[in-house]
């Protein structure tokens, strides 16, 4: 038997690769490698299923048997692996099996960024990077009627929003000045801050937290302004570093991720990297529409059909219920500037390059409706 394509990781990266690949290739043997239960989940779905009473079982849409009957696949769940040889093409596991491979794709995901914060109580501060973290999370709120998220971007917006369903009372502390100020300008963001506030967020903005202290049943956050704040519960979402240890002790090129060019191929003969952990091109998109073009391109590669990469507009969806926005940030650099139009129920805002190109926008409330005619407007980014 040929040896198999391998993938690491059992997440939307890992599980569409290997879906797409089985629509193009039927025989080639296909091991996954999970460092979890395998299950196939949606981990952007954890920012909001507290709206929808989720627990960490029921968010699992398809156990790893399943998985397993549908890809035709080895699944290797519970595993970590000590180390990775690109010359032999072999993967060690931890607990001393050598994995060999074809081709090998590295769905690594990221981990979450921790802040240097002082205190007795640091090691308690929260993060959810996954179904466990989430369960965790969840259990812990019992009993809780605030908690202070540390961040105030994509997910920690998220996760505010979602708290209120929970009768919880977030307070967001970021040392930025505006919500989500990498991807939307500040007339915009002052829109979602107004927004979250009507529905019961607190903002605490351009202050950053330097200490978490147990006091009773919660926590004192000390700020960089030397104010305090108590929170029953502290959520870290500052954002997430691409895992790069395995690749990183292998010798393959790492940047901020495991770099690739367009074709998903790392520095090693025919190990490939997708997802969260990889710096595609010099771009690190941790979202779920770059991923899905990443895996059709390099299952159509693994397949036999050498196919670079290609990047159509991208809309991001921010879940917000309380100002339901949608984001499709320019290309990191572009140069060009906003412009926005408000009204009593919208925000439409446009990036437009010096010829009047369209090259990003941002919408807010009842402008939501206008996603799928501005995103044919924009032009991808790697073309």
């Amino acid at each position: 038997m040929s040896q198999p394509l391998v993938i690491v990781g059992s997440g939307l990266a890992g599980y569409n690769l290997a879906r797409e690949f089985r629509k193009l290739d039927k025989e080639t043997p296909l091991v996954v490698v999970s460092r979890d239960h395998a299950g196939f989940y949606s981990k952007p779905m954890l920012s909001n299923a507290l709206a929808g009473k989720k627990t960490a079982a029921t968010l699992v849409m398809k156990a790893a048997e399943k998985m397993r009957e549908e890809l035709n696949a080895t699944l290797l769940a519970n595993t970590e692996l000590k180390r990775l040889d690109t010359a032999a093409q072999t993967l060690e596991l931890a607990n001393g099996e050598t994995l060999a491979y074809r081709d090998l794709a590295l769905a690594l995901g990221a981990d979450p960024i921790r802040l240097p914060l002082q205190g007795d109580a640091e090691p308690e501060v929260m993060s959810v990077n996954d179904l466990d973290d989430y369960a965790r999370f969840a259990e812990r709120l019992e009993g809780a009627d605030t908690v202070a998220i540390l961040g105030g971007g994509l997910i920690g917006c998220e996760f505010a929003n979602d708290l209120l369903h929970r009768g919880v009372a977030p307070t967001v502390i970021d040392l930025a000045g505006t919500l989500l100020s990498r991807l939307l300008p500040p007339q915009a963001s002052e829109r979602l801050q107004a927004k979250l506030e009507a529905a019961g967020v607190a903002f605490r903005l351009g202050v950053s937290a330097t200490r978490v202290d147990r006091e009773g049943q919660g926590y004192q956050l000390t700020l960089s302004d030397g104010s305090r704040l108590y929170a029953d519960r502290v959520l870290s979402a500052i954002g997430l570093k691409p895992r790069t240890g395995l690749a990183v002790a292998a010798g393959l090129a790492t940047q901020r991720g495991i770099t690739t060019d367009r074709l998903l191929a790392t520095s090693a003969p025919h190990v490939y990297a997708l997802g969260d952990c990889a710096e595609v091109a010099g771009l690190s998109l941790p979202f779920v529409l770059p991923l899905m073009a990443q895996s059709r391109a390099l299952a159509a590669t693994l397949a036999g059909t050498p196919t670079p990469l290609v990047y159509p507009a991208m809309p991001v969806t921010v879940k917000t219920p309380a100002c339901p926005t949608v984001v499709c940030p320019p290309l990191p650099g572009a140069a060009g500037s906003w412009s926005v139009e408000l009204s009593d129920d919208a925000c439409t805002a446009r990036f437009t390059g010096a010829d009047g190109r369209l090259l990003g926008f941002a919408l807010l409330g009842a402008a939501v409706s206008q996603r799928q005619a501005l995103a044919a407007q924009v032009p991808g980014w790697l073309g």
